[in-house]
């Protein structure tokens, strides 16, 4: 009989990862080894880690993050997987994140510095102030008042030329739109 893979529950404090949305059909078969108070489910494997759950984002002490399947299930409860080594470590201190942006579907997200397709282009930032930037930057995605302020005929470009300032400098929001006036 083969034996099952168990980590250390304590592995996953202060951790970053970013799961792949998959078809629930994954898990047919395996046994769930650990079953939070919340109601995931957690099936373990030498490779890596199934989460079966309706909720993604920040968790307790880390924030573990589910890239949807394309298109997007409309079930609540989603299951994910992660290899093992997918997980990052994450503090509030450390500058460990840097942003993307999806301009078509006018998204943002951060991604972790140990990412291996980060290119070392994109400020690293803590915790604290990639959440601000996200929102700023969600913010220019969603809202269009911030742009009458601007003699601008594609409020598209100059969102964007706003964005990649936020994502590669460190300069402040209003310094930038200043800068655009």
């Amino acid at each position: 009989m083969e034996k099952i893979f168990r980590p250390n529950l304590n592995s996953f404090k202060n951790t970053f990862c970013a799961f792949d949305e998959i078809s629930m059909d994954a898990v047919n078969g395996l046994k769930i080894q650990y079953a939070s108070k919340s109601g995931s489910k957690y099936y373990y494997t030498k490779t890596g880690m199934y989460r079966l759950s309706n909720h993604w984002g920040r968790l307790a002490n880390s924030k573990w993050r589910l890239k949807p399947l394309e298109p997007e299930t409309i079930s609540k409860i989603k299951l994910g997987y992660a290899s093992w080594e997918n997980f990052y470590p994450d503090n509030t201190v450390e500058e460990l994140y840097y942003l993307e942006a999806n301009y078509q579907e006018k998204k943002a997200n951060y991604q972790h510095k140990n990412n291996p397709t980060y290119d070392k282009k994109a400020v690293l930032r803590t915790s604290f102030e990639t959440t601000k930037r996200i929102k700023q930057i969600r913010n220019l995605f969603n809202l269009t008042s911030w742009a009458k302020y601007f003699e601008c005929d594609d409020i598209n470009l100059l969102r964007k030329k706003i964005i990649d300032e936020l994502i590669f400098t460190n300069r402040g929001l209003e310094e930038i739109k200043k800068e655009f006036m």
